[in-house]
């Protein structure tokens, strides 16, 4: 079955950085996309970036320009690199995969959080 493992959180001061990582136990091909959601409390959980198995970006308004998603060589493992981090940004993070066969399924990670203080 599909096991995704997210890493990287923590916490960090506004305008800072911090790399999320997601380890698939299948490479991002047995994937349609995958991508990186966040909720924090009280609040729906958001798209922050998505990457398709061919390699297109999709962003959440606030993220572009500040976070970069990138799979690795072995492309098993899904990155979020956050730049200029704001207060807003404080959630926790979760990976996502949908499969393309069988019938598409989400997966979900466990989630990392992610604190930014002023």
């Amino acid at each position: 079955q599909v096991q995704l493992v997210e890493s990287g959180g923590g916490l960090v001061q506004a305008g800072g950085s911090l790399r999320l990582s997601c380890a698939a136990s299948r490479s991002i091909f047995s994937f349609s996309v995958m991508g990186w959601y966040r909720q924090a409390p009280g609040k729906q959980r958001e798209l922050v970036a998505t990457i398709t198995n061919i390699g297109r970006t999709n962003y959440k308004d606030s993220a572009q320009g500040r976070f970069t998603i990138s799979t690795s060589s072995t492309k098993k493992t899904v990155y979020l690199q956050m730049n200029n981090l704001k207060l807003e940004d404080t959630a926790v993070y979760y990976c996502n995969a949908r499969t393309i066969q069988p019938p598409p399924t989400d997966y979900w990670g466990q989630g990392t959080q992610v604190t930014v203080s002023s």
